[in-house]
């Protein structure tokens, strides 16, 4: 039962994301209210109101006609409207930014909660004008609908001018930045925070038995709190080999058990990995290192050629790395104070070496970037201690740097000023 619960979380979280949740789940929300105003009305809701608070109730035939008239008209062309910016921002963002970047624009909540808004006022107008009968008389007309409806044209009113000014602001990349940058270091905070005070006393997992994937595809997610609950309730601790967020071939290791499986076993702990046909993890930090990288070497581009930008992505960078630095190698799984399941996480030099290589290889020809590279390998050098394993990995990457240099840039006075930010390491 937990199982399904949790994966019915899981959907509903995946879901969540799309553009059309939102629109659909307030749509529906504005028909049952169009049908409730229908009950209320029929009950004589517009009959009392007018008799006790006439100025609420609109009681002219063809008035409330005309009213409904222009809303369904006018937010339809607000509807139109507001899709097409979407599509404009879509595109604009995939061209000049990264096609990654996407997902999260489009989960942007506030937008698509501002879209269910025009349906659900679209569709109250529509079924509130089909309930008006034309000769009816003023008491069976629905004045409080009516009013109603102009409160909700107002309000959506209010929702454009705001949707207009939000996707203006969301466009700039500035902002799309900061948002990469701000999830992946709450995400990188919150995996640091869990880890604080654990020791790392997991066996050697040598010769365990190994597991292979039976599916291909992104690791989009596995659900820790029940593979540890099993491995609790089966006396056994299991090593997650495949790493969340790569892409995973079919008979590849998925994981591996300190003791022997049946078959029913292998298939209950497959079911908690859960793939993906698309790089969409909106908890994997390393996805927020590769849009940042994304879109610096995009601005690069000749098309583009905005090392203003490039130079912006790579202080972020500087910052997130500085973050990781704190973070354990692998991730360990506990229940009561027992290390239960080790979790494979992309080490620090892979990742150092696949977020800023697109940039050092892309850029190696422009000074200013590649300053900015050495000005973060320094940061990084000095934030190391002197027992730390990282400042080798830095080393390495410093080296590669520098023959990139040697090679692409020949200016003496470019070389000299290169040369001076480069002591540090005593190359």
């Amino acid at each position: 039962m937990k199982k399904i619960i949790v994966n019915g979380l899981e959907y509903l979280n995946k879901i969540e994301s799309k553009i059309a949740f939102y629109p659909t789940l307030y749509s529906l929300a504005g028909m049952l209210f169009a049908f409730f105003m229908y009950y209320a009305e029929n009950k004589g809701i517009s009959s009392y109101l007018k008799d006790n608070i006439p100025f609420l109730v609109i009681n002219n035939t063809e008035t409330a006609f005309n009213i409904l008239t222009t809303f369904i008209a006018g937010l339809i062309s607000i509807m139109v409207f507001s899709f097409s910016m979407v599509m404009i921002l879509l595109n604009q963002a995939s061209s000049n930014f990264s096609p990654r970047v996407l997902p999260g624009l489009i989960s942007n909540k506030r937008h698509q909660k501002i879209l269910g808004v025009y349906n659900a006022t679209l569709l109250f107008c529509i079924f509130t004008m089909v309930a008006i009968k034309p000769d009816a008389d003023t008491n069976q007309l629905p004045g409080f609908s009516v009013l109603l409806a102009i409160v909700f044209m107002v309000f959506c009113l209010a929702a454009f001018i705001y949707f207009i000014h939000s996707i203006s602001q969301e466009i700039q990349v500035h902002n799309i930045m900061h948002r990469l940058f701000k999830d992946a270091k709450n995400r990188l905070e919150q995996l640091i925070h869990s880890e604080k005070n654990k020791k790392n006393n997991f066996p050697n997992t040598k010769n365990w038995s190994t597991f292979n994937s039976k599916n291909t595809g992104f690791l989009q997610d596995i659900m820790l709190e029940p593979f540890g609950e099993f491995a609790n309730q089966n006396n056994n601790k299991f090593h997650v080999l495949a790493v969340k967020g790569q892409y995973i071939y079919s008979d590849k290791p998925l994981f591996k058990s300190e003791s022997e499986l049946n078959e029913e076993q292998i298939k209950t702990l497959t079911s908690y990995f859960h793939f993906s046909k698309e790089e969409v993890i909106d908890d994997n930090y390393v996805l927020g290192f590769k849009q940042l990288t994304e879109i610096a070497v995009k601005a690069m581009s000749p098309g583009i050629n905005d090392p203003g930008t490039a130079s912006i992505a790579i202080d972020y960078l500087t910052n997130l790395f500085e973050i990781r630095l704190q973070k354990n190698e692998t991730s360990l799984l506990f229940e009561d104070k027992e290390a239960l399941v080790k979790i494979n996480t992309i080490s620090f030099q892979e990742l150092l070496y696949l977020v800023l290589t697109p940039i050092r290889t892309y850029a190696k020809h422009d000074v200013i970037i590649i300053g900015k590279l050495i000005d973060l390998y320094t940061h990084l050098f000095t934030k190391l201690d002197n027992a730390s394993n990282y400042k080798d990995v830095i080393i390495n990457e410093i080296n590669a740097l520098y023959f990139d240099i040697e090679n692409n840039i020949s200016n003496p006075n470019d070389l000299e000023v290169i040369s001076n930010k480069m002591k540090v390491f005593k190359l």
